[in-house]
C-alpha cells in the first residue's frame, strides 16, 4: 500500500535514475486522483517498474490514457469500425509460429536494438511507453534504458556546446536503413514527413533538461549529414555509458513505463526460435508536457 503521506514506496533502479514502485496494483488505478502520485514519480524518476501485475488490455489502455492521448500509428490503415488493438512487440505470428531471423518482421524488431526514443518521427512524439511482458524467452530479450537527463547533466561543457540550442531532424526510415536497405523502403516507414525537434527537452514539472535523441535522428542544424552522424554517435555513446543505463530482464507481469523526453531505450537479442511478446502502448506528448517548447521552425 502507499505510504502514510500518499506517496507509494519506491526503491532506486540505479544511482542515476529510475524507481521500482512497490505495493501498487495498476488495475486499481481508476481515477486521475489515483494516478496523480504515479505521474509525480514519473516526472521525478523518468522510469518506473512495477512487478507482478496482471494488466488486461482495458487496464493497460486506462493507465496509458491518464498520461495522454493514445498513439495510433495504424489509424490510416484500419477499416471503418475496426477497433484499436494494443500493439505488440513480438516475433509471434498470428498462427503461433515465430518469424525467421532474417525476414523483414524480425529485421524490424532488430531495429529496436538501436538506441532510440519512440515516435520522434511523428508530428506529435510520444511522452511515455507503458509496456508489459506477456511471453518471455529462456534467455536474452532484455530492455535497456539510458537516461539522457542524467547524461546531459554530467556531460562536459565542450560537448554540450556543440549541440545546445540546435534542432535535430528525425526520419523513421533512417533507423531502418541502418539495419536493412530493403526494410527502409517499406511504405510504413514513409508515412510522415521529416520532423524537426529541439535537441533539449525541459520537463515543465521540475525544470530538468534532457537531451532528446533517437536512432531516427539524421541531421543537426548547422552540420552536414556526415558531421551530424558523428556528433549524434558521440552524444549517444556518452548518454549510454553504464552509469546511465538500466537493463531490465523481463518476467511475465512486469510493467515498465518510461519518459520518452528523457530516456532512450533498446531491446537486446534472444533466441529467435523462441517466442517473445510484450504489449506496448505509447501516449502522445501534450503542451503540458513541454511539447510546444521543442517545436522548431521547419525552415
Amino acid at each position: 500500500m502507499p505510504a502514510a503521506n500518499g506517496t507509494p514506496k519506491t526503491t532506486p533502479l540505479t544511482e542515476t535514475f529510475g524507481a521500482e514502485v512497490h505495493d501498487i496494483d495498476l488495475t486499481q488505478i481508476m481515477t486521475q486522483a489515483d494516478f496523480a502520485p504515479l505521474r509525480d514519480l514519473f516526472d521525478e524518476h523518468s522510469t518506473l517498474l512495477f512487478r507482478n501485475q496482471s494488466l488486461t488490455d482495458e487496464a493497460h489502455l486506462r493507465i496509458a490514457n491518464f498520461f495522454g492521448p493514445i498513439e495510433d500509428r495504424l489509424a490510416d490503415e484500419r477499416q471503418p469500425g475496426e477497433a484499436y488493438k494494443v500493439p505488440e512487440v513480438s516475433n509471434v505470428r498470428e498462427d503461433g509460429s515465430v518469424s525467421e531471423a532474417m525476414d523483414l518482421h524480425t529485421l524490424n524488431l532488430k531495429s529496436n536494438f538501436l538506441w532510440h526514443s519512440d515516435s520522434t518521427f511523428l508530428p506529435t512524439p510520444a511522452l511515455v511507453n507503458v509496456i508489459t511482458a506477456r511471453i518471455v524467452p529462456s534467455t536474452g530479450g532484455a530492455t535497456e534504458l539510458a537516461s539522457t537527463r542524467a547524461g546531459w547533466a554530467d556531460m562536459p561543457e565542450d560537448l554540450k556546446s556543440r549541440i545546445r540550442g540546435r534542432g535535430i531532424w528525425h526520419r523513421y526510415s533512417h533507423s531502418r536503413k541502418k539495419i536493412s536497405e530493403e526494410l527502409s523502403k517499406l511504405p510504413m516507414f514513409h508515412k510522415w514527413p521529416d520532423q524537426h525537434w529541439s535537441s533539449i527537452w525541459t520537463n515543465p514539472a521540475n525544470g530538468r533538461e534532457a537531451l532528446y535523441l533517437a536512432s531516427h535522428a539524421f541531421r543537426i542544424d548547422g552540420y552536414d549529414e556526415a558531421e551530424s552522424e558523428a556528433l549524434l554517435e558521440e552524444l549517444t555513446a556518452y548518454c549510454t555509458q553504464p552509469r546511465f543505463v538500466y537493463s531490465h530482464n523481463w518476467n511475465v507481469g512486469d510493467v515498465l513505463m518510461w519518459d520518452q523526453r528523457a530516456v532512450m531505450h533498446r531491446g537486446t537479442p534472444w533466441p529467435y526460435e523462441e517466442p517473445r511478446k510484450l504489449s506496448s502502448i505509447c501516449s502522445s506528448a501534450q503542451a503540458r508536457d513541454g511539447l510546444d517548447t521543442i517545436r522548431m521552425d521547419a525552415a
